[in-house]
């Protein structure tokens, strides 16, 4: 009885000791964090890039993290009160949307940390993983592909459930990143394709095998005035940092173009979601879902070309799509794929990432297509390295004119090869979103895993957090009260002992 009651917290704890020993043999500083030795034959510096350490200067290191800690910070305020607030929506699920978002964050950006470890820096090799500022941001975003797919299961999952699924999609993601990304060559600076498509079809594929026909149209699956203004502030942080999430990961002009392709889409896509909420309302107001969420599909529709040269014009088209797309999802979409394919979408993220991810990767792969050495230049080749000749062919002329370029990974692949491998790209991230996610989902029904299947575990914080309504109960119950408070005001007592013995 004991190890069933405490078997979330037995095994979060298990995980963090492991993650300590994993750290501890496997993981070290960056060369840049390591501590600088005036001996160049210390120990140390055994490792070629490690010596770098002897010779950056303290200005240098410093400058290093006054560009790159910014956008990290930026980040990770969307991860853990963006994203977490965003899902506060649900009026009896408030504690478990921003505080169990807190705890997977947290989690499993340790556990991507010794992923990417593996799968970029050869740990099976004998080699240990970079802990640096990078890797920082990468963890994050590594997060929020889960924080996604949370989305989609949201009130009708345990947190062993969760911390199940997001041990996997984790693997699963970075694994699929590798592929485009390595093998497959396909650029996506703001991770549309890779973490938005990604975790909202896995998502939604985990919450088709976990379908609950008691979900459907559940009262506790509504928001509230208060708990609608608690999702705004999630709303804002996303909106207003999201050109870090895009641009973060570049440098220079790519960087510059990265804010302000955002910051355009941003701000068309929010003015089209006003306009089309109010056309598509029978009374011609605005509803507050679509405010919450569609808002922010243009950060999501621009993130694979926003170091691009998509001009002004073309980020504010971008955010205008997205708009539209994501409102229409929320008004009809979302209805037809509960009833017809029961896949019970909670957050709407099919709406908010999913197809305005796969438009980022349509989006992608036109601009490969179209993109030229006269009308791009030097941006060209640095954002489509495989566009470049061969080694072999790359001229004296070429030198001249782009010189400081890495001239030995060219293919000379055409535009027409880069926008496919774009297109391939997106495919592959699809299947392997779909397939996982239905692996993972059946993974998540062992029985082990704590299943939420009652209709009064639903969308209830009562199940897994002791709330004020019940330490009130408990109080007038030790003071030989007469009076007795439910767990929740919506459940009687009978049923608030049921939640809480179910799980013993």
């Amino acid at each position: 009885m004991a190890s069933s009651r405490y078997k979330f917290g037995i095994v979060s704890f298990i995980l963090q000791i492991i993650f300590v020993i994993l750290f501890a043999a496997l993981g070290e500083y960056d060369w840049r964090a390591h501590p600088v030795f005036s001996d160049p034959n210390h120990p140390l510096y055994t490792n070629d890039t490690n010596a770098d350490a002897l010779f950056t200067s303290i200005d240098e290191n410093s400058a290093y993290i006054g560009r790159k800690y910014p956008p990290f910070q930026d980040v990770h305020a969307m991860i853990f009160v963006g994203f977490g607030f965003l899902m506060t929506f649900l009026k009896k699920y408030g504690y478990s949307s921003v505080s169990i978002n807190m705890y997977l964050a947290s989690l499993l950006a340790q556990w991507a940390f010794f992923v990417r470890g593996c799968i970029y820096n050869g740990v099976f090799l004998g080699n240990k993983f970079q802990v640096k500022l990078e890797e920082m941001v990468t963890a994050d975003f590594a997060v929020a592909t889960i924080l996604i797919s949370f989305g989609a299961v949201l009130g009708k999952t345990s947190p062993l459930q969760l911390l199940i699924m997001g041990m996997i999609e984790v693997v699963v993601a970075q694994i699929n990143g590798y592929i485009c990304h390595s093998l497959l060559h396909a650029v996506d600076v703001g991770e549309s394709m890779y973490i938005h498509a990604f975790g909202a079809y896995f998502g939604l594929a985990v919450s088709r095998i976990l379908y609950n026909p008691k979900a459907d149209g559940h009262h506790k699956a509504e928001s509230e005035y208060h708990s609608d203004l608690f999702s705004m502030i999630g709303t804002l942080f996303l909106w207003l940092y999201w050109p870090s999430f895009n641009g973060g990961g570049s440098d220079g002009d790519e960087q510059h173009r990265a804010f302000i392709n955002t910051y355009l889409s941003l701000c068309s896509c929010t003015v089209v979601t006003f306009a089309l909420t109010a056309l598509l309302d029978k009374k011609g107001k605005i509803t507050m879902e679509f405010i919450q969420n569609a808002t922010l599909a243009g950060g999501v529709a621009v993130g694979t070309t926003a170091n691009m040269p998509l001009q002004p014009f073309g980020a504010i088209i971008m955010g205008c799509v997205s708009g539209i797309i994501s409102c229409l999802g929320y008004k009809y979409l979302s209805g037809i794929m509960a009833s017809k394919l029961k896949i019970q979408d909670t957050c709407g993220v099919h709406n908010l990432h999913g197809m305005p991810g796969v438009l980022a990767g349509i989006g992608g792969a036109i601009m490969a297509v179209i993109a030229t050495e006269e009308k791009w230049g030097r941006t060209l080749y640095e954002i489509f390295p495989y566009r470049m000749a061969k080694p072999a062919d790359v001229t004296a002329g070429f030198m001249v004119q782009f010189p400081g370029m890495d001239y030995d990974h060219g293919k000379d692949w055409s535009g027409k090869v880069q926008g496919g491998y774009q297109a391939l790209a997106l495919c592959v991230t699809l299947g392997i979103a779909l397939a996982s996610g239905v692996i993972t989902g059946l993974i998540m029904k062992i029985p082990a895993f704590d299943q939420v299947e009652e209709e009064e575990e639903l969308f209830e914080d009562a199940v897994w957090w002791n709330l004020p309504e019940e330490d009130e109960h408990e109080k007038e119950t030790r003071n030989g009260g007469t009076a007795t408070r439910a767990l929740s005001p919506e459940v009687d007592d009978s049923k608030a002992e049921k939640m809480i013995n179910i799980h013993l």
